[in-house]
């Protein structure tokens, strides 16, 4: 794939972010790396904005509307062109300063070039240390647009040819424009649950946070949303659409959602209180409806009890305590090294042997120096706590974690069968619908998993997907994995499975799990992601212009197709799982028709691959060069412990 820069002729504009690294493994590109998850946000510098001249705002407006790139991850209309240009301030570069230098992290700006030129030289591999130049930015250019969404090293270097002046805005404040409309979504749901009585106790901060867990849910006619005896966990409050209330099948009355919020229809509240028995039945009589729903648990984990609130002492604002499993002490003295599994940029994988008991693990280690360089601290810890919140055969166990100088260890189950998108492409499984639907059938348990954990996973692909040495899946890396309750608004995970809610900041929730999902079948079945395209801009340009717009090879068609399609759904909340009876529509969509699903869930299925696996020290399922480790960086502790708690 390469680093990449386009232009528009009118205003060029280049995108300065280093594309993820790529290997070919059978004529395939792979290993995708991810991006964004850094939280090195806090010590950027941003200056007020400058009040600017009419002139300057309409320079300003042509110069982003001309930005290809930038038009191809958000909708850039009036209001949000203006919204941006307000929070501009005016920066004078002098002539020689390199504004911004390759292989930097320091991706947060975006510029536009009021006058001036820039002059953009990139180093690459078979020229190291020969500068390129490869383009020149003159007035009305813009460049950085890929800073704008996520933390990645800078792929060119920029130095102003003379004296120049830019207009900037940083990662945070962009955000924040997009993230409007999510706070206009959060308002519309406030005016609703202010109508319900059975919530007049709560402040406006509780009602905030309970619009934020709020999950959108959509019916059919004659769909059945909640069912007169069955046990009630879930309040809904209805924002489209008609519903018929009937007790003892008898009719007692219809009910249609007002658009203008002045009377809110609502039903199941007493489900926040209690696990009590539905008292009537409440099914859609319109050709479709949609309904806000939460349900108790998630009420109880933001707020506490709801019989609770306004007795007694006041209570703490959200009580979002994951509950972890208990790690094992295995002594980091007691493992020895057998060889390496695989290296990347944040440090190694290897194979550890215990010395007492013969028992095998593998070893990641990260380097410190790293994690502080990219401002990803907080992520660190935030895996370690995810992992021990996990206990499932089908996502890799974490068993100890060390704290040493230099290096975090997490000790964890190790997968002999090898990376599962090495399997594919060595022995060539695309298209082999048998091998989809058991594969597929191993993401959906590991997902369920961890949803019912409110743990969003953000970086499904076959890359992060082991085989044990009996030929079973297993989930691995929770570098991006993240515990929500509500929308969260982090731009991160491989940007061919990004769904679109991601690249426009306008919030996700686990929703975003099933849209991947829906793209690695689509992978494994063509042999090539639905969105693949040469740069990332180009990448998120097809997943705004939606599933539609994608060839489907004979794969790829008939159940196959109409699984994918619906799991690939713009809107989240009408993804297959987010519908009524979640995860069970997938389970009986008729691509899994002739799956044994009593069998798998049993584990007396053949898996469709069992790798060779002679001993518990095989290594032959991973090649790695060992001449490619990653450069340490070196590491000063800087006094705010923010390491400590890792070690277990």
């Amino acid at each position: 794939m390469g680093q990449q820069l386009q232009s528009v002729a009118a205003a060029p504009c280049v995108c300065l972010a280093r594309e993820p690294e790529s290997r070919e493994v059978g004529g395939r590109v792979g290993n995708r790396k991810a991006v964004g998850g850094g939280n090195g946000e806090s010590d950027v510098e941003r200056k007020p904005p400058r009040e600017k001249t009419a002139e300057e705002r309409a320079f300003i407006a042509q110069a982003l509307r001309n930005n290809e790139n930038l038009r191809s991850v958000v909708a850039l209309d009036d209001d949000r062109v203006n919204a941006v240009i307000d929070l501009m301030w005016q920066d004078t570069v002098p002539e020689g300063k390199k504004l911004i230098q390759q292989g930097c992290f320091d991706a947060h700006y975006f510029y536009v070039v009021q006058h001036g030129c820039f002059v953009v030289t990139a180093e690459n591999g078979w020229c190291r240390g020969v500068p390129m130049t490869l383009q020149r930015l003159r007035d009305g250019s813009s460049f950085g647009e890929l800073a704008l969404l996520y933390l990645v090293p800078r792929a060119a270097t920029v130095q102003a040819q003379v004296e120049s002046v830019v207009w900037v805005i940083d990662r945070t404040n962009f955000k924040k424009v997009l993230m409007r409309a999510s706070e206009e979504r959060i308002n519309q749901y406030m005016k609703h649950l202010n109508s319900v009585d059975l919530l007049s106790k709560l402040t406006t901060n509780d009602k905030l946070s309970i619009a934020g867990a709020l999950v959108e849910k959509h019916f059919k006619e004659r769909e059945v949303i909640i069912r007169q005896g069955d046990p009630g966990s879930t309040f809904f409050i209805l924002v489209e659409g008609e519903v018929a209330i009937r007790k003892d099948n008898r009719e007692l009355s219809r009910r249609m959602a007002d658009p203008t919020c002045k009377t809110t229809i609502y039903f199941g509240e007493r489900a926040l209180l209690e696990n009590e028995p539905r008292a009537a039945t409440v099914e859609v009589c319109s050709s479709y409806a949609k309904a806000l729903a939460l349900d108790r648990e998630s009420f109880d984990l933001l707020l506490g009890p709801l019989r609770d609130i306004g007795k007694g002492p006041a209570r703490p604002q959200a009580r979002v305590t994951p509950t972890t499993c208990s790690l094992q002490n295995i002594p980091f003295d007691k493992l020895s090294r057998v060889g390496l599994l695989g290296c990347g940029g944040f440090g190694t994988v290897e194979l550890m042997e215990h010395l007492d008991t013969g028992e095998t693990y593998a070893l990641k280690g990260i380097s410190k120096g790293f994690v502080v360089k990219v401002g990803a601290q907080q992520n660190i810890m935030n895996e370690k706590l995810l992992m021990s919140m996990v206990d499932s055969p089908f996502i890799i166990k974490l068993y100890s974690c060390y704290n040493r100088p230099h290096s975090l260890f997490f000790l964890m189950e190790v997968a002999l069968g090898g990376e599962l998108f090495t399997l594919y492409n060595e022995h060539n499984f695309h298209g082999k619908v048998g091998h989809a639907k058991f594969y597929a059938a191993s993401v959906l348990c590991a997902f369920e998993h961890l949803h019912e954990r409110h743990i969003i996973y953000r970086d499904l692909k076959p890359e992060n997907l082991l085989v044990s040495g009996n030929g079973w899946l297993k989930l691995t890396d929770f570098g991006l994995a993240k515990y929500s309750l509500l929308r969260t608004y982090t731009t991160c995970g491989t940007p061919e499975y990004f769904a679109p809610e991601v690249i426009e900041s306008t919030g996700h929730t686990l929703a975003v799990d099933w849209w991947a999902y829906g793209v690695i079948i689509y992978e494994w079945l063509a042999g090539h992601s639905p969105f693949e395209a040469s740069t990332p801009m180009k990448i998120y340009q097809k997943i705004r212009h939606g599933i539609d717009r994608v060839d489907f090879p004979t794969a790829c068609r008939g159940d196959a197709g109409d699984l994918i399609r619906a799991l690939l759904k713009r809107s989240p909340s009408e993804r297959l799982p987010c519908l009524l009876n979640g995860t069970e529509n997938i389970r009986k969509h008729k691509w899994f028709q002739d799956f044994d699903w009593q069998r798998f869930t049993d584990s007396t299925m053949d898996p469709p691959f069992v790798p060779v696996v002679e001993t518990k020290a095989d290594l032959a399922n991973f090649k790695v060069d060992e001449s490619a480790l990653p450069m340490q960086i070196p590491y000063k502790d800087d006094g705010t412990g923010w390491d400590q708690g890792f070690e277990v």
